[in-house]
């Protein structure tokens, strides 16, 4: 199957789960949203727990993504990182799948797939990553602080002062996140994140 097929399955997923829960959500009418066969579905993804997988491992790969960018957009570190607090905010507001995926909070009406890989016998390269282990909010957090050291962390830069923007990057999603259950009062979210780094990240 093309790849674009198979993002169409995904985005009629991810549509018919934004109308009812996930233990509703029938393969046919996702086969048929896309415009496939329910067969072409299975071959694609071996069953609804499949597809469960590689929904869950495409909104995480997405907002990885969507870091990397916010990292790229701006010079200043401070800057950046308040770039991938507002990002993040965003994100975990705006899909329930990537706020469970940054939380560890699973309502019933999303797919709940287990973290730990899956035994796959596909053939397809993008399903046999989607049945390999899927992150855990801790995984998450830490690809999040790796992108931004591999970003902001020049040739100079000490072991010492990666750790130190690897914490900052933690504190700013952490703060993200409580952001979301708890919006920020006068200042905001950036204004929440600058007063909370640390004078050395600059």
């Amino acid at each position: 199957m093309m790849p674009a097929a198979r993002e169409s399955l995904l985005d009629a997923a991810c549509t018919a789960l934004a109308r009812r829960p996930w233990s509703t959500v029938r393969m046919v009418d996702v086969a048929a949203a896309a415009g496939v066969s329910r067969q072409t579905l299975y071959n694609e993804f071996g069953s609804k727990e499949g597809l469960a997988r590689a929904l869950v491992r495409r909104e995480a790969d997405g907002y990885l993504a969507g870091v990397e960018r916010a990292l790229a957009a701006r010079a200043e570190v401070r800057e950046r990182l308040a770039a991938v607090a507002e990002w993040t905010a965003a994100a975990a507001r705006g899909n329930p799948l990537v706020r469970a995926l940054l939380t560890g909070c699973w309502s019933e009406r999303l797919p709940a797939p287990a973290l730990s890989p899956a035994p796959s016998t596909s053939a397809v390269p993008a399903q046999r990553r989607a049945d390999g282990a899927l992150p855990s909010p801790a995984d998450l957090v830490a690809q999040v602080c790796d992108r931004a050291v591999a970003a902001m962390a020049g040739p100079g830069t000490s072991k010492a002062q990666a750790a130190e923007l690897a914490r900052s990057c933690e504190l700013v999603v952490r703060l993200s996140l409580s952001c979301v259950a708890a919006p920020p009062g006068e200042g905001g979210l950036v204004g929440l994140v600058r007063s909370a780094l640390p004078p050395q990240v600059r």
